[in-house]
């Protein structure tokens, strides 16, 4: 009897051991893989997108997400059509152009709130504090890029004909700005920005901002993207990814992550020293999410229309597109 009592247990302890076993197999069966492509290098503008995955964000809504940085020769919403990626970063001028050309493209959050490209100068040199103040001097774009957009769009606006402003085409080397051929030079105010006044300041020079925002352009900066085909066949997994990236957002720019964010960071960019990060990371909060009552990844809607009337007005696109049909708006807003 005794004999038998045992055995009886031990057969009641496999089975649990079975069901435990299947219970967890079944888990990480459950576990869906899925791509997400950012739009440029992993720096600080990307600490969420970073910290979702190193904080465990996507674990926790059982998703396997490979987070794969993004370059000059990357294309996030050209993946997406490719099957390459379910999910990715894209600018508002990507978006609209793509959606233009027939790509049915959804935007699921933004990320920035204010637009961080911005133009430094050597503000003991140069006074900038209305767009005609612009007049006669040299302005550095990438053409073809979105601040090629914004600038010609505060011309407009400054009514200054592009025959009074010199526009100069730049790359990533800042030669030019530093031997002052071109003065004004676009960088993203929290990351490039700080680093380059940080060199003026150096060299004995003080470095100032001209920010389009303040002039009236909105144009709309990183959000994030998937494909009409996905919102519509998969909308639990479009859901479950934003929530669980916004919450990596939301937790990144808590002051007391700082040092986590920093250290996830510091896995994908090895080169910039920690002191660097952290304050770009403090510029980064305030473009994310300026005024605390905004959620954060809210759609700005106005400003995405802006964006697509200066486009059409610069003949980007033939006609609007009604991108209003391609923004997610309410549901994934924290």
């Amino acid at each position: 009897m005794v004999r038998e009592k045992h055995c009886f247990s031990f057969l009641l302890w496999l089975l649990v051991v079975f069901f435990v076993l299947c219970w967890g197999a079944g888990e990480a069966i459950a576990v869906e893989k899925v791509a997400y492509r950012l739009k440029w290098l992993i720096n600080a503008s990307t600490a969420g997108d970073v910290f979702a995955l190193e904080g465990g964000f996507f674990s926790q809504a059982e998703l396997e997400v490979e987070v794969k940085a993004g370059g000059p020769e990357r294309d996030a919403i050209r993946e997406l059509e490719m099957g390459y990626a379910q999910f990715g970063v894209a600018s508002s001028d990507q978006v609209i152009r793509a959606v233009a050309k027939g790509a049915e493209v959804m935007v699921l959050a933004q990320l920035f709130q204010i637009n961080p490209l911005q133009w430094i100068y050597r503000s003991d040199a140069i006074v900038l504090s209305q767009i005609q103040d612009l007049a006669g001097k040299t302005v550095g774009i990438t053409y073809g890029g979105n601040d090629e957009t914004i600038m010609r769009a505060l011309l407009a606006i400054g009514g200054l004909d592009e025959n009074k402003v010199r526009l100069a085409g730049v790359r990533y080397d800042y030669t030019a700005f530093f031997q002052k051929r071109i003065p004004i030079w676009p960088v993203y105010r929290n990351t490039q920005g700080i680093i380059l006044a940080d060199k003026l300041k150096t060299g004995g020079e003080k470095a100032g901002f001209f920010n389009p925002s303040q002039f009236g352009v909105r144009f709309v900066a990183n959000s994030v993207v998937t494909s009409k085909k996905l919102v519509d066949k998969r909308p639990e997994l479009v859901a479950r990814f934003t929530q669980a990236l916004l919450n990596g957002w939301k937790a990144a720019m808590e002051p007391v992550n700082e040092m986590d964010v920093v250290l996830a960071l510091a896995k994908h960019d090895r080169d910039t020293p920690t002191e660097i990060v952290q304050r770009q990371l403090a510029a980064t909060r305030k473009m994310i999410q300026p005024d605390p009552k905004t959620p954060l990844g809210k759609i700005d809607t106005k400003a995405w229309l802006q964006t697509e009337q200066i486009m059409v007005q610069q003949k980007l696109i033939s006609a609007p597109v009604r991108i209003l049909k391609h923004l997610t708006t309410g549901d994934n807003e924290m």
